[in-house]
Formats: C-alpha cells, sequence, structure tokens
C-alpha cells in the first residue's frame, strides 16, 4: 500500500482521500488529495487516467466486472469527501444513512455478482448516489468533450447557465408538454374508435343485448341451478329413501325409537343403582332427542318432495340458455359478465367518440396555444442569455490564447418540443477569413479544448460544485496557449478543487500538489501512484518539458517552479 501525504485546506468542500483496492492494476493505494490544484502526470500508457475513472465508477450507475484485478474476487473504490458546504442532513435522514458531520465516506464494492454501495457504511441505490455527485463532482472526459461537439448537449450547456432565470418555468413546460403528447395520443385512440363500421357497432350491439336479456342473477347462478336440478331429477329415489328411514325410526314393531325406549328403561334403573351412570343416561336421552328430530326431519322432507316436472323443464331451458352464453363468452359467468362490461365501455367509446374527440380536440389546441406561449417567454431568455454566455466565452477565448476566435451561440426557431421551440448550436470562427461555423466542423482539438475550459470556467463561478476534475483538457495546445490554460486552471482552483491529468510542463508546475503514476513489470504489471516533491519534482517536469532528464531541461523546470 502506498499512503501518500496528504495537505489539508478546508475552505471548500472537495474529494479529501481516495482508497483502491484490487483495482484494475492496483493492489491497494490510498491518495489524498489537497484543496487547489492537484495534477496527475505519467508516462504514456502508465495509467495516468485510472485515479480519476476510479472517482467517476464510484458515482456511477454501472460498473463493468473488469475493473476488478486478475485473480481476485473484488474491488473497492471508496472517497472520502469532506463536505463543509451543503445541508444535507435532510436527504440522509430520508434514506436511513448516518450523517458524521462534515465528513462522508462514499465505498463501492464491485464483485462478480454485482455491484453495492454504501454511504458511511448504509446501502444506497443509485439515486442517492446520484445525488451526492449533483453537489460535489463535475468531471470532464474525452467522452464529454464528444457530448460537448453534439449540438443536442448545447441548449443543455445554455439552459443550466441560466436555470436561476427560467429554469422553473422550464420544468413547467416539460411537464406540460407531457400533458399535451399525452393528449394527442388520446385523441389518436379516440379516432381509431370513431372509425368502426356500421357493422362492428350493430354486432357490439346485438352482444350486449344477447348477455343483458339473460338477465343473469349471480355468477353462481349456474351452480345453484345444477344443485336443484339434481334434486328434481331424483326426487323418486330422494321420496324413497327418506320415507323407509323414518319409518326404521318411528315405525309401530321394531321400530330403533321403540327399541330405545327399552334401553333408556334399563339404563335408568341402572342409574338409580350407581349414580356414576347418571352421565350416560343424559347422552341416551339426548341422542334420542336427536333421534327424533332427525325422524321428523325425514318426515317433512319426503311429504314435502314432489316431482315437479314444469320446475324441472325451467331449470334446464335456463341452464340451456347459460351454458350457450359460457360457450361464446368465456366458459364462466363471471367472464361472461366481465364481457358485458368490456363490449359496454367498448360501444360507449365508439358512441361518444365524436363528442369525446371534439373535447380533447379543444384542450390540444389550448395546451398548445399554452405551450406557444411559455415557449417564447424562454426563448426570449435563450437569446438574451446566450448573447451573455457568448461574449463571456469569447473574452476567456481571447485570454487561452484564441484572440482572433469569434464566438456565438445561435438560437434559432423549431417546432415545439420537449425543450421548448428552439435550436440552439455553439458556432465558431477561429479564423478572421471564416464565417461562423458550427463547434463540430471547425474547431481543431486544442481550440475545443479551450472551449471547454472557457465554458467550465464560467460555469464554474456560479455552480455550488466544487470539485472539478480534467481528463486532458489541455489537448492540442502548446506554447502560449499552454501558459494561458495554466493561468485559467490556477484561478479556477483559487475557488474550487481540481484535480487534472497533463502533459504540460507549465500546468503542471503550479500545482498545489503533484501526484506522478508509473507502471512498473517484473512478475507481474502494476501501476503505482507517488507524490513528487523537491528534486523528485523538479525531474518529472523536466522530463515533461524535454523527454528526457539533462541539464537544460532540469533549469527550465527550476524555471517554471520559480
Amino acid at each position: 500500500m502506498i499512503a501518500l501525504p496528504v495537505c489539508l485546506f478546508y475552505a471548500i468542500s472537495m474529494i479529501k482521500q481516495v482508497r483502491l483496492k484490487d483495482y484494475i492494476l492496483i493492489d491497494e493505494l490510498v491518495a489524498n488529495f489537497d484543496s487547489g490544484l492537484n495534477v496527475i502526470t505519467g508516462e504514456t500508457g502508465a495509467g495516468k487516467s485510472i485515479l480519476i475513472n476510479a472517482i467517476d465508477i464510484a458515482f456511477a450507475p454501472r460498473v463493468s466486472k473488469d475493473v476488478i484485478k486478475h485473480d481476485k474476487e473484488k474491488a473497492v473504490i471508496e472517497l472520502v469527501i469532506e463536505n463543509t458546504k451543503h445541508d444535507l442532513s435532510e436527504l440522509f435522514e430520508a434514506n436511513g444513512v448516518d450523517n458524521f458531520g462534515s465528513e462522508i465516506v462514499l465505498s463501492k464494492e464491485i464483485t462478480q455478482n454485482g455491484v453495492r454501495s454504501r454511504v458511511n457504511g448504509t446501502l444506497v441505490n443509485q439515486e442517492f448516489i446520484k445525488h451526492l455527485k449533483n453537489y460535489f463532482l463535475d468531471i470532464h472526459s474525452q467522452h464529454q468533450t464528444y457530448a460537448f461537439m453534439q449540438p443536442k448537449s448545447h441548449i443543455t450547456l445554455l439552459d443550466n447557465y441560466a436555470r436561476e432565470s427560467y429554469g422553473e418555468k422550464l420544468e413547467g413546460y416539460r411537464e406540460k408538454f407531457k400533458e399535451f403528447q399525452h393528449l394527442k395520443t388520446q385523441l389518436e385512440k379516440l379516432k381509431t374508435a370513431s372509425d368502426a363500421t356500421e357493422n362492428q357497432i350493430e354486432f357490439l350491439k346485438f352482444q350486449i343485448n344477447e348477455i343483458d336479456s339473460a338477465a343473469i342473477k349471480s355468477t353462481t347462478e349456474d351452480d345453484e341451478l345444477n344443485s336443484e336440478l339434481e334434486v328434481l331429477e331424483n326426487a323418486e329415489k330422494l321420496k324413497e329413501l327418506t320415507g323407509t328411514s323414518y319409518w326404521a325410526i318411528n315405525g309401530d314393531d321394531g321400530s330403533i325409537m321403540e327399541a330405545l325406549g327399552k334401553i333408556k328403561q334399563n339404563v335408568s334403573k341402572a342409574a338409580s343403582l350407581d349414580k356414576n351412570l347418571e352421565e350416560t343416561e343424559s347422552n341416551l336421552i339426548d341422542a334420542i332427542e336427536r333421534l327424533r328430530d332427525a325422524g321428523s326431519e325425514l318426515r317433512e322432507y319426503s311429504q314435502n318432495l314432489d316431482n315437479d316436472t314444469e320446475r324441472l323443464n325451467e331449470i334446464q331451458e335456463r341452464l340451456y340458455v347459460l351454458d350457450k352464453l359460457k360457450r361464446k363468452y368465456g366458459g364462466t359467468l363471471e367472464s361472461v359478465m366481465q364481457t358485458f362490461d368490456k363490449l359496454s365501455e367498448e360501444l360507449n367509446a365508439i358512441e361518444f367518440s365524436n363528442q369525446n374527440i371534439e373535447e380533447v380536440e379543444a384542450k390540444i389546441e389550448k395546451t398548445q396555444k399554452e405551450l406557444e406561449h411559455t415557449a417564447a417567454e424562454i426563448s426570449e431568455n435563450r437569446k438574451n442569455f446566450a448573447q451573455v454566455l457568448s461574449v463571456l466565452i469569447q473574452e476567456k477565448l481571447e485570454k487561452l490564447e484564441l484572440p482572433k476566435a469569434r464566438f456565438e451561440i445561435s438560437v434559432q426557431p423549431k417546432e415545439l418540443g420537449s425543450d421548448g421551440a428552439d435550436n440552439v448550436e455553439f458556432l465558431i470562427s477561429t479564423n478572421v477569413s471564416e464565417d461562423l461555423k458550427p463547434l463540430a466542423k471547425t474547431a481543431s482539438g486544442g481550440e475545443i479544448s479551450r472551449v471547454m475550459l472557457a465554458i467550465k470556467s464560467i460555469f464554474a463561478q456560479s455552480d455550488d460544485i466544487d470539485t472539478v476534475i480534467f481528463d486532458e483538457i489541455d489537448t492540442g495546445i502548446s506554447g502560449k496557449a499552454s501558459q494561458s490554460v495554466a493561468d485559467e486552471i490556477v484561478e479556477l482552483s483559487k475557488f474550487h478543487q481540481i484535480i487534472l491529468i497533463t502533459h504540460q510542463p507549465i500546468i503542471a508546475s503550479k500545482a498545489n500538489k503533484h501526484f506522478y503514476v508509473r507502471k512498473s513489470q517484473n512478475d507481474e504489471t502494476k501501476v503505482e501512484v507517488y507524490v513528487l516533491t523537491g528534486e523528485n519534482r523538479v525531474k518529472a517536469l523536466a522530463e515533461l518539458a524535454g523527454g528526457e532528464i539533462n541539464e537544460q531541461s532540469i533549469e527550465f523546470a527550476k524555471s517554471l517552479i520559480g
């Protein structure tokens, strides 16, 4: 493990420490960052992006298991964030996370089976992590540079810059636009329904009437009728069985009741001689009474049972009607009733579709007018802020050794969309003789880097985010441009923690802390990170300046440090 000394400047919130274990080519690493400017240098291919990528992955929603070091079961990334600025007590409390005051520990464990994120030891979801990132971190990567080149990102940048002015109005517009889209979808469905043919309508009415005329009493009516049918179909047999049973219980000679009467007399005599038999006597009396009641019920049932042919036919006819409906509409009476409701709704939608169409069309027209009005207000704000931001960026570009550059944010009308009625695009001309053209078609790598830095610098002045990370923001620049970029980054680092990878000795010389990344390949490939001070830092700057360390490059490096 490489333990790097930490220098504490807590004027702003910042990433205080990064801890890595079994991550890509690193066994174990602890890197302590300072406030101000933190620079990372090293040979090409040494793995300079590892630290920056680890910070990015700590906040990322998805992580590849490829970051796990070879032959290890898991990789661990841990960030210690010093928070001196933001009140996160409500956010932490709502998510059941312990609040340790100014220190926040974010850890991510990556295994072959998945990823787990914790904050202060508590498992959290990605939505919580996203909230944290929005408070603390802005990363400029090569991917962001590509996205920045695309016009669709330009409207987002402009809106973010002006969010205090019309951000709330824009959010309201977006909600209204969702409603607008829903209404249009509803209208299409209604129009589809209204296109039904007369034959379709008549068939629906026939089906509805067929079910309705049956007057189904309940979803169990068929079961109840089948039970009654079984009784009527077996009336004679039932009469015989119940009648015979009654006479067996209550007949004149040799009946069960006659036998039980004699048994009762004997048991009563015995109980008078032995009180232990009294309970037996009582049970026998109860049994006799219950049997007498059962006999009465059998007699009544047998006398009242009648072979009702008329009722039998009535039930059979009713079951025929119900069975026919079940065959056509679902197999059960419950399904038949559900089909009835569905068909009724469908017919109602068709019959009233024209009226509904008119109502929805009126709502669409009203909503569209509201959207157009709000979009016009937003558009006016965008144009005003586009002018302001264009001037600020151009001023920054002049300081960054692009004195002939012209920069303009174009705001042109378009059809209503989720972001309003504007197309926003960044235009640039880096030569006096050239017209303004889209950024992606004109600017070189070095020019794009400076435009990006200009925007980041301007945005950072109003952002609450304290840590800004640049992955090779100095791509494609050299000479005076390097000095200008270095000056701008230094100015930015007065108010923000900056972590950046650079190949420029001038930029690296301005660092409050200088990290050096080295790759070693002995028995296995490893990446090691060191903090450079004194003579070691001079040598690293000399190597950046001249490609090799010699007297001339050493002197140049010393002159940079001052």
